[in-house]
């Protein structure tokens, strides 16, 4: 007699209520926190602050994952801006494919354009996708891909987001627009407008030289731009070119957490072996009866 121990879900197995996803990562993957703590997170999908206006599917926690090789080379970057007083922002990392088939069922809902005043003032939501800001197989499935601004290292925290306020255009000038404490970029994160293309001549002069900063820190440790976005970065030594991942973002546990869900893993499957082996049992003795 064989009994099932284990259900898959996502990338992670569930004992008896306890899921092995909130234990470890897949392999290859890490938490951005844990390779470098400095860098400043604001994970927009996990909130109501992005295009949608609500959280996205698959985004559980305000966590950056990423692959090992693609947080190394963060790393790597923000070590060169520390020098400069200045920190890394990181606003999406590796996105599940269910958040992308969330993207693309809004898309189809002309009548949800809650957040249009902000994220895309000048466009008709049903572009996005034609126009190329957002991708059917988006590149951050892969688990390398990074969208990123520039902090100035001594920000106390981020500004938070208040949604009882009217909403402001993402192309306004800086001190306009959402105050996201970045350093000026000439817009707004996931701006969906031209004034958000990398090379973009309209913007102010310092938001080009800031994007030029930008670019330069992030080439030298790995990383290509995206013409269209002056905030997306993919990482060109990506270990999984060819494969996208659904696995849910968890909230990170310290490592002291991760050995007690580890240890609680160890004994329920232990336990569940148990009765495994005791029905087994009961049933032979069962069956024993029969036969006299």
């Amino acid at each position: 007699m064989f009994v099932k121990l284990a259900t898959t879900v996502g990338a992670g197995l569930i004992f008896g209520g306890v899921t092995a996803a909130t234990v470890e990562l897949p392999h290859g993957f890490v938490y951005l926190a844990d390779v470098a703590p400095t860098i400043r997170q604001d994970i927009r999908y996990s909130g109501a602050h992005n295009f949608i206006g609500r959280p996205v599917q698959g985004y559980l926690a305000n966590e950056c994952v990423l692959t090992e090789r693609a947080a190394a080379a963060l790393a790597l970057a923000q070590t060169g801006l520390a020098a400069k007083k200045l920190s890394l922002v990181v606003w999406d990392c590796y996105r599940p494919a269910r958040a992308v088939r969330d993207f693309l069922a809004w898309s189809k809902v002309p009548a949800d354009s809650r957040m249009k005043a902000e994220f895309f003032p000048n466009m008709d939501k049903v572009q996005v996708f034609a126009l190329g800001y957002l991708a059917s197989h988006s590149a951050h499935s892969r688990g390398s891909t990074v969208d990123l601004g520039i902090v100035p290292s001594n920000l106390r925290s981020l500004p938070a987001y208040d949604r009882t306020l009217p909403l402001r255009p993402c192309t306004a000038p800086k001190g306009e627009r959402f105050e996201d404490g970045t350093i000026d970029f000439g817009t707004g994160y996931d701006c969906l407008d031209p004034l958000a293309s990398t090379a973009n001549p309209s913007v102010p002069r310092e938001a080009i030289s800031n994007r030029i900063l930008l670019q330069r820190h992030m080439q030298r440790s790995g990383f290509k731009s995206y013409s269209r976005e002056w905030w997306h970065f993919e990482f060109a030594d990506e270990p999984f070119p060819q494969q996208s991942f659904d696995f849910p973002i968890i909230a990170r546990r310290s490592p002291q957490a991760n050995t007690q869900a580890k240890a609680s893993l160890f004994y329920t499957h232990r336990a569940s072996f148990k009765v495994a082996v005791l029905h087994r049992h009961n049933q032979r003795h069962q069956l024993c009866r029969y036969r006299i």
